[in-house]
């Protein structure tokens, strides 16, 4: 069976947490902010889990981390 390769794309965006579980950032934090709330600024810093519906495909594409 050959190596797989990583999708370094993927790998930039999302980290394994220790339970096996994707962990993403959360968009609309990059520009334009003024316009946006405190409060909203401060949740889009946290970051989040990967739905499981899109979590299969995304594992697949980091398949040694």
């Amino acid at each position: 069976m050959p190596k797989l390769k990583t999708s370094k794309t993927v790998a930039k965006r999302f980290k394994k947490t220790a339970s096996g579980k994707l962990k993403r950032g959360r968009s609309y934090h990059r520009h334009i902010l003024t316009s946006k709330s405190r409060k909203r600024k401060r949740h889009l810093k946290r970051d989040a889990l990967v739905h499981d519906g899109d979590a299969r495909r995304i594992a697949a594409l980091l398949p040694y981390s």
